[in-house]
């Protein structure tokens, strides 16, 4: 199928399509008559891909789920080795939340610390 064939099978954009061939979640190939054109195995990526955007993952975060891209996601758990490569990405989220306040609650001792008056 061509790109407005996907884009109209899934609901993405075909600019949005185009962005997840160059971050390399899916491929086209090109046909004799120089049009990209996509498999059917790219349709069920493209929906996994928007599943995974809209529950507020980005694509960094959607690059960490390709061992399981290829499944329904919307119905099937995502493979072990998807899992893991999630639960890591999770632990570098905790890790940034957690350095993160750590910072606001040094940056709000100190306000606390000034006298009224001098802020």
């Amino acid at each position: 199928m061509r790109i407005g064939e996907l884009a109209q099978l899934t609901g993405a954009s075909p600019r949005a399509l185009r962005n997840y061939e160059r971050e390399g979640l899916i491929t086209s190939e090109r046909a004799a008559n120089g049009y990209r054109v996509y498999n059917a195995h790219a349709a069920v990526r493209v929906r996994n891909i928007c599943h995974l955007l809209a529950a507020g993952l980005t694509l960094a975060d959607v690059h960490c789920f390709t061992p399981c891209l290829d499944g329904d996601m919307t119905t099937a758990a995502p493979s072990p080795e998807g899992l893991r490569i999630a639960r890591e990405r999770l632990a570098v989220i905790d890790e940034r939340i957690a350095a993160q306040t750590e910072a606001r609650d040094r940056l709000a001792r100190a306000l606390e610390s000034v006298p009224p008056g001098q802020a």
